[in-house]
């Protein structure tokens, strides 16, 4: 009865806190507040409670002079706050009864959040489940990115056509955060470089005359689960140094007085500009230098706190580089130890590399990060001076350990030789850091085999690799709560924090009851995912048909194009009256604005889907669904629905993905290649219970290095032919007979780069055995079964266990 009593009184204080947000934060009558003021007002009570948990963490840091990581990221997708906040601090049951009793339900108040505009893809989403992992771990640790105003974009299809508008997710302002008005830092831009002897007769280095804005920080506080530790994830947005030039205001030249602070302030306006022109470029480079001299300046201050010298910095701070984004932190600072605290090159340079530790996120060489050097000389003329001085004494090393090997000092240099130069990041990120890694086992062996052979051949101690690996608590609890709560009825709630624990279901897989509840859980939220599509597409699909997904950032090494290839094979099947499992196919993801050929598929995947969702002959055995504007919410929706998975990248494009462990996570069987982490969710899982195609590394490198021809393929396979044909002479374009013609000669006249039609044959064999087993719908229960059972490596806890132990020096259970 006691309890009962505290359990209301929790709830009535919890009412009362949101209620008073409402009247005086709002200025709102509860009376008449709607579901976005609730929204507002719940958002700050929770916020509450995870300031004052931040703000013990931190007291805590100090009062043990901790070593901190410091995760610098040019993305966090951390989607929605609300919903993970309540599922961390335990109080998701207590505020959907508070906001029950206020009149609201809770489905309701999570969709009046906007998700954060804080990144891309697998990158950003990465970054998010670390920052999670890092507080549920304890681990003394900060995110560092930038506060975009404005996302990406935002995905609408018109006529079957992306178009990009903006995505304003700032509009009505955001709750989580808390604007640092105290912490704000100069950064400069363009000037010229000083040389001069001072009075001791050392040469010395001063950047003079340059531009200047101002970064202000921006916290987001993100909890770990159910340890009252909270983290911080600090954001920079970029202030003019001035409101307005006061010089051609008294002349009254009032628009001009005011452009530079809108120039100045555009630095954190949207992620990515456009990179394609100059004026994009140069943005993004500004962008990068941007926040990473912030962060510098932030690290520095607090570690001047208790360290009076530079003796035990590598002790106290650990950097983690997600990318080569912010890999202009290494120039920048040497430029800080060298040129403000005076300190000599060699040691400057030790304790630079003792601090930096670099994740090499991608394979291709041409994709690597390069910026022309005469930019930089424009824009930062010292640290281009920096890097120079960096290559010229790590080439004469290069020399002294493989003297003679012009080719390899080629290839190693930080600088690309050329008609115009560049600077080479992920050169700049190796050489300055004592650490690199992968994000998968065969994307390292890639690395130290192929992309970066001679760096390891030169620091083989320095390379070593990092599975990725995702949040239970944001891509299971939270995401699939009717299977968390099947899983947590029959083994407890530990896995939540221990993904291992996982295993304890796999015997039950045998269980004919548990079974059949599996497949309840999977139908329900298939029926929910359905209703979503109904109301949100106008497209009615079969909840008992495979819900055959691939959600992912639009590219045409993902390959989407190989599945559009199998529905239209489908679909000619159906045609033909051959017996064909109910199949719905759904896609999701986003093309960069200026990726023509992905767009062109997004049009060819929703032309397909014109034809085969209407046709009679089909009569509904298959549907089409492209659900527009993919993020992290979407993704919440569509990952506990799906039956297949699909992870179809060449082998040897992709480092690791992460949708390949989420979806397995909640059940869904995967068809892939041998690419990424494919191969090591097929190791953990078992290959029975795993669809594997096509091609592997090795042998996509020895049929290109042998001439691949990919009309060989068309000629000897007539279901691919008939494929074709039809795209190219207008079957699904009748409007314009021509508009597909350009995919069709990717892939037969100009090399099909990403092997599509050598992988076809045996994806769609692939794709046959995956429907006779959907047929049998208890062994495929199994399947998902062992599938969820075998996921405990891919939680990124164990991930960032790897990294705290191994390259930042930390002992992660002696953290609290």
């Amino acid at each position: 009865m006691e309890d009962i009593k505290k359990e209301e009184q929790k709830i009535e204080k919890l009412k009362s806190t949101v209620k008073g947000y409402i009247e005086h934060h709002l200025g709102k009558d509860c009376e008449r507040a709607g579901i976005f003021d609730n929204y507002i007002g719940i958002a700050y009570a929770i916020r509450d409670r995870l300031i004052e948990r931040w703000l013990s963490t931190q007291r805590s840091y100090y009062k043990r002079s901790v070593k901190r990581v410091y995760y610098l990221s040019l993305e966090f997708l951390v989607g929605r706050t609300l919903g993970n906040s309540m599922v961390n601090l335990g109080i998701d049951d207590d505020c959907t009864k508070a906001l029950e009793d206020m009149g609201y339900k809770m489905e309701d108040i999570r969709e009046a959040e906007w998700d954060a505009g804080l990144g891309n893809g697998g990158l950003g989403r990465l970054a998010a489940c670390f920052l999670d992992s890092l507080a549920t771990l304890g681990i003394p640790s900060y995110g560092y990115g930038i506060r975009y105003e404005y996302g990406l974009f935002y995905q609408r299809i018109k006529d079957g056509y992306q178009v990009e508008t903006p995505d304003n997710w700032l509009r009505y302002g955001n709750p989580w955060e808390i604007d640092r008005h105290g912490h704000l830092f100069p950064v400069y831009y363009y000037g010229r470089v000083n040389q001069y002897i001072d009075s001791k007769g050392i040469l010395k280095n001063e950047w003079v005359d340059t531009e200047e804005i101002m970064a202000m920080a921006c916290d987001t506080p993100v909890p770990g689960y159910k340890n009252d530790n909270v983290i911080n994830m600090r954001l920079w947005t970029a202030k003019s140094s001035r409101d307005f030039d006061l010089t051609f205001f008294n002349s009254g030249n009032y628009i001009q007085a005011v452009e530079t602070k809108a120039k100045s302030e555009s630095i954190s306006k949207v992620l990515y500009p456009a990179d394609h022109i100059k004026e994009g470029r140069l943005l993004r480079l500004k962008q990068q230098y941007f926040f990473v001299s912030a962060t510098f300046q932030d690290i520095l201050r607090r570690y001047k706190k208790e360290e009076p010298s530079f003796d035990n910095f590598t002790k106290r701070v650990a950097v983690q580089l997600n990318d080569t984004h912010p890999a202009i932190a290494i120039p920048e600072f040497m430029r800080i130890l060298l040129d403000i605290e005076g300190l000599p090159w060699e040691k400057a340079w030790e304790i630079t590399v003792g601090t930096f530790a670099y994740t090499n996120h991608t394979i291709m060489p041409e994709a690597l990060e390069k910026w022309p050097v005469s930019m930089f000389e424009s824009l930062l003329p010292r640290h281009l001076q920096i890097i120079y001085e960096i290559n010229r004494r790590f080439l004469e090393e290069v020399n002294w350990r493989f003297p003679g090997d012009s080719e390899k000092r080629k290839k190693m240099s930080l600088i690309e030789e050329g008609d115009e130069k560049f600077i080479r990041m992920a050169n700049l990120a190796i050489v300055g850091s004592h650490s690199t890694n992968g994000v998968s086992g065969l994307h390292t062996e890639i690395i130290k085999n192929q992309t970066f052979k001679d760096f390891y051949d030169m620091f083989p101690e320095r390379f070593n690799n990092k599975t990725n690996g995702i949040t239970p608590r944001r891509w299971l609890k939270k995401a699939n709560p009717l299977l968390s709560d099947l899983i947590t009825e029959k083994i407890g709630d530990g896995w939540i924090t221990n993904l291992d624990e996982l295993k304890k279901i796999a015997p039950l897989a045998e269980d004919k009851k548990f079974r059949e509840k599996w497949m309840g859980v999977k139908r329900e939220n298939k029926k929910m995912l359905a209703a979503y599509i109904l109301k949100r597409h106008n497209i009615t699909v079969d909840a008992e048909s495979m819900f055959d997904v691939q959600i992912k950032r639009m590219h045409e090494y993902k390959r989407q194009l190989l599945n559009i290839l199998h529905v239209i094979t489908l679909y000619n099947r159906i045609k033909n009256k051959k017996d064909v499992a109910p199949r719905t196919v759904i896609f999701a993801g986003k093309a960069a604005p200026a990726y023509w050929m992905a767009k062109l598929i997004i049009k060819l995947i929703h032309s397909v889907a014109e034809v085969v969702n209407h046709s009679k002959a089909v009569n509904g055995k298959l549907k089409v669904v492209f659900m527009n504007n993919y993020n992290v919410s979407l993704a919440e929706r569509i990952i506990p629905a799906a039956d297949l998975s699909e992870q179809i990248s060449t082998a040897g494009t992709e480092a690791s993905g992460t949708g390949n462990m989420k979806l397995s996570l909640n059940g869904a069987l995967t068809i892939g290649t041998l690419d990424g982490a494919n191969i090591e969710i097929m190791d953990e899982v078992g290959k029975d219970n795993i669809f594997i195609f096509g091609l592997t590394t090795d042998e996509v490198i020895q049929i290109k290095n042998s001439g691949y021809n990919p009309y060989g393929y068309y000629e000897k396979n007539q279901e691919l032919k008939e494929v074709l044909n039809m795209i190219e002479k207008g079957y699904f374009s009748p409007e314009n007979t021509n508009l597909f013609k350009p995919i069709v000669d990717s892939l037969l006249r100009n090399g099909d780069t990403y092997m599509l039609l050598c992988d076809y044959e045996s994806y769609i064999n692939c794709q046959e055995r995956v429907s006779k087993l959907y047929e049998d719908r208890h062994e495929w229960a199994k399947k998902s079964i062992l599938n969820v059972a075998n996921m405990g490596k891919f939680s990124s806890d164990r991930t960032i266990r790897e990294y705290a132990k191994e390259i930042w020096g930390i002992n992660p259970d002696k953290t609290f």
